[in-house]
């Protein structure tokens, strides 16, 4: 009974922040939700596994739910009008998406954005060649990860090769339950004295990161390397491409693991890839779900986010601006280059990106009090960058407040952290690029189990309330 509280009680309740499991706050309703959005999202992953899948599988669902490519309404000259939707893609790598708002663009749009490249394994351009009777693809790996926790597992070939009439195949290797896979060989612990002597970043190199690929020698005995010139036979024959054809190929090795339920109580999930795809993925299912709005809501997916954010795909580059600057364009007679400014500095933006949550078996790197928790709901995160900031956006407090508001006003569950400990490291989004568009921007993502490996693990919960978060953004953020 609030009657016999103590005073003391009564004060905590009201100066003291409230830090506790989300599935304690949740309805037997959202409980229900939880769990179907996860088995949506784990059916994505699993078909998603690299940026140019997860634009395919985004533009299915786009088509689905009436949105229309924007280039569409160019050619045919036609007038952007309240609830319309629209999406395009940045060479096969990249996506926006928007709900047409019933304000003027100029008043600002509120975006959400994430990113849909993650940690990997790529082919070098010359990939092919045998030692020891064995063939074998050189590699250059794709963002930040430990090499070590990608030698003996089975992995998946995905990508694309253009040949050289400029036709295009798609490649995907490993996935069937009777598909082949592939690997990376380690030595035995028997001989593994000089290499268990070396600190973990040394003990596998970039250069040791060479996928096992076939063993079976060409019946010829006047051709030197038989065995590769028999895997370059057999992708000759199957997909009609020859040696020359690699140089001009998109080719990533990916653990071959599915997405999966972790626990006894089927709370967690276990994949690949959910460095960003928990955000992508839960920020593309809210704007599906988004049908009116006042402000306009976006939806970018980009690539290229774990190098930098470089490139034409990249959130460096002017793909969001144009796409927001053709809104601005379709939605007026007279478009003017002052109406795109004015709509990028009312603008917000919740940077989708995940947090490292806190590891009890590795404590000694985080500050308790600011770091995020499996569980505990969506991640605030003011600023990333490395140490003294560097490399951040850092949100103003304005609108840290005023997010803090609208998620408390509609019960999504947040919490608030940091990226470790201040001299240990750090790291950066999106989210620098865009706030420098004159954009509010803060970060707000997932918490995540062993980040940038090859088996990610995430808490149901928590990617239920960045779905609710990003909906609630976009549609109630006025």
């Amino acid at each position: 009974m609030a009657d016999n509280k103590t005073q003391g009680q009564i004060l905590s309740e009201k100066l003291l922040i409230e830090s506790k499991s989300a599935w304690e706050k949740i309805s037997d309703e959202e409980f229900r939700l939880t769990f179907d959005l996860c088995e949506r999202y784990k059916t994505f992953l699993n078909k998603a596994k690299t940026e140019r899948e997860f634009v395919e599988e985004t533009e299915k669902l786009a088509k689905s739910k009436g949105y229309i490519a924007i280039e569409e309404l160019i050619n045919s000259q036609k007038k952007l009008m309240p609830g319309m939707k629209v999406y395009s893609i940045g060479r096969n790598k990249t996506v926006v998406l928007a709900v047409i708002g019933e304000e003027s663009l100029e008043k600002g749009v509120n975006i959400v954005g994430a990113h849909i490249d993650s940690p990997r394994i790529d082919l070098k351009p010359n990939p092919v060649y045998e030692a020891n009777d064995m063939v074998f693809l050189k590699t250059h790996y794709y963002g930040g990860i430990k090499k070590y926790q990608w030698v003996t597992i089975p992995l998946a070939m995905h990508g694309v090769v253009v040949k050289r009439d400029g036709s295009k195949v798609n490649i995907k290797i490993g996935e069937d339950d009777n598909d082949t896979v592939f690997t990376i060989t380690d030595l035995l612990p028997h001989l593994a004295a000089d290499q268990m002597q070396k600190k973990m970043s040394e003990g596998i190199t970039g250069e040791g990161l060479n996928i096992l690929s076939g063993s079976i020698p060409y019946k010829d005995d006047k051709v030197k390397d038989k065995v590769k010139l028999n895997i370059l036979n057999i992708l000759n024959e199957k997909y009609g491409i020859v040696e020359e054809d690699l140089i001009s190929a998109e080719l990533e090795m990916v653990p071959k693991f599915n997405a999966v339920d972790v626990g006894f109580d089927k709370s967690m999930i276990g994949a690949y890839g959910q460095d960003d795809r928990v955000c992508a993925y839960t920020a593309l299912e809210a704007i599906l779900d988004t049908e009116k709005v006042k402000r306009t809501a976006v939806c970018i997916l980009t690539d290229k986010e774990e190098i930098g954010s470089m490139g034409n795909t990249g959130a460096q580059s002017s793909f969001f601006v144009n796409f927001l600057a053709d809104l601005c364009s379709l939605s007026v007679d007279n478009y003017n280059d002052i109406m795109l400014r004015r709509c990028l500095s009312n603008s917000k933006m919740l940077s989708a990106d995940v947090n490292a949550a806190i590891d009890p078996t590795y404590e000694n790197v985080y500050e308790k009090r600011n770091s995020s928790f499996l569980g505990r709901g969506i991640v605030l995160q003011k600023y990333t960058g490395a140490r003294g900031k560097s490399g951040a956006s850092d949100a103003n407090a304005e609108f840290v407040g005023e997010i803090r508001k609208l998620f408390n006003d509609n019960n999504v569950v947040w919490q608030s952290a940091e990226l470790g400990k201040v001299d240990q490291g750090g790291g950066g989004t999106i989210a620098q690029f865009i706030a420098n568009l004159n954009v509010d921007v803060i970060d707000c993502g997932v918490a995540v189990l062993s980040m940038h490996s090859p088996f990610e693990v995430t808490s149901k919960v928590d990617v239920y309330m960045a779905y609710k978060a990003y909906k609630t953004f976009y549609i109630n953020l006025v």
